[in-house]
């Protein structure tokens, strides 16, 4: 055995979130690390390893224009094939809910070779929303023998479905590790656009939309929505990093194209996306890992969905459920400008997602796994005295 971990990630959020653990792991130099991007994302996806100084050494280069999930799921299945084959992995590590999440763990599977999921065990219960995401979690959780769950209800859910305790470890997300690494530096310099915005007086609402569920009519609900807001509000404003993706380009920018209110950007490297965080006051997202993200730099997040996996954020305080009804997110977002006694009560919620030690934890799980330490680590949910987590 060479201890050889090949880890997989195609996607912006997966490389954010996978960046701590592949640059912990080569930090202790006990592990031959192995790279590969499927390219289910490519201009977002390269913007992440770049920020961090990813290694990568493979590219499956699948992404395709308007590409469908069957194409996804047959392109990641048939290039890790061979790679599998090749470098013979002891451990395939994948992440989250993506589709090369479930496809890298189906891969492996048929190799026979154990599959390591990080973020595990999260769960809506609704196998449509998000959709596809809840399935290609559930799915790589029925696929993985090693199971890091960032929090004590993920663990939970896990047991519940008959996974054993002893493959479960509780790490915290790995998403606060690299917020902290990104927030930790100087502000980057702004775009022209981007600094006169946040140089306007009043307050400033940070708004990303994307998910597949969301495309055409709770989109253009959600672009109404905004629009209220500016009228009812006329000191606001909207910082929007827009998505690549046509369906969501199309529907925001026929909206808001003439709401001068609303500055349209390029989505944002990393680095800066985090410190647009910080920089501003409310953040609307139907995103996962923002969710996790605002509350650690104390912004409150409005959840555009109808679901969430991330349930503890709701329960802290931290984070609240809009829908993607107009009414509702212009109301909630209107008392959050005009309600300071609401909004700190959101911003001081203590966030229960992370301490930013996740990798090291898994790092150190991985070495014990490998015969390399003696003591297995410490769960995260028993030393934050998560009231959710049992550790029998």
């Amino acid at each position: 055995m060479d201890n050889t971990i090949f880890i997989t990630f195609g996607t912006r959020p997966e490389a954010i979130k996978m960046a701590p653990v592949v640059l912990e792991l080569q930090r202790r130099g006990a592990f031959r690390v192995v790279t590969c991007l499927t390219g289910q994302h490519r201009e977002m996806l390269h913007q992440v390893v770049d920020d961090f100084a990813l290694p990568v050494d493979h590219d499956l280069n699948i992404m395709r224009e308007r590409q469908s999930l069957g194409h996804i799921t047959s392109a990641v299945l048939s290039g890790l094939d061979p790679l599998l084959e090749e470098t013979r992995p002891d451990l395939v590590m994948v992440h989250g809910d993506t589709t090369t999440t479930f496809a890298a763990a189906l891969a492996s599977y048929y190799r026979m070779i154990p599959v390591a999921h990080v973020e595990a065990g999260l769960r809506t219960h609704n196998i449509y929303s998000p959709y596809p995401e809840e399935m290609n979690r559930r799915l790589a959780d029925r696929l993985a023998e090693v199971h890091y769950a960032p929090t004590g209800a993920a663990c939970t859910a896990l047991i519940g479905e008959g996974v054993r305790r002893g493959q479960i470890l509780v790490t915290g997300n790995t998403v606060i590790d690299a917020l902290l690494m990104a927030a930790s530096g100087e502000a980057p310099a702004w775009e022209l656009q981007v600094r006169q915005a946040l140089d306007r007086p009043g307050p400033k609402v940070l708004v990303t939309v994307h998910r597949r569920e969301s495309w055409g009519t709770p989109m253009e609900r959600v672009a109404q929505a905004i629009k209220r807001v500016c009228e009812e509000n006329p000191e606001t404003t909207f910082i929007f990093p827009i998505h690549l993706n046509p369906a969501v380009r199309s529907t925001f920018r026929r909206a808001l194209d003439t709401v001068s209110q609303v500055v349209f950007t390029e989505p944002l490297p990393y680095r800066h996306f985090v410190h647009m965080m910080k920089a501003v006051d409310i953040v609307i997202t139907d995103s996962g890992g923002i969710q996790e993200e605002a509350p650690t730099l104390g912004k409150p997040v409005l959840v555009m969905r109808d679901t969430t996996e991330r349930p503890e954020g709701i329960e802290a305080g931290t984070a609240r459920l809009v829908g993607t009804d107009g009414d509702t997110i212009a109301r909630e977002l209107l008392l959050l400008l005009t309600d300071s006694a609401s909004y700190e009560r959101m911003a001081n919620a203590i966030n229960p997602y992370g301490d930013g030690r996740a990798a090291e934890r898994i790092a150190d799980h991985l070495e014990h796994r490998f015969g390399l330490r003696d003591h297995a680590p410490g769960d995260f949910a028993e030393t934050a005295g998560d009231p959710d987590f049992s550790p029998t």
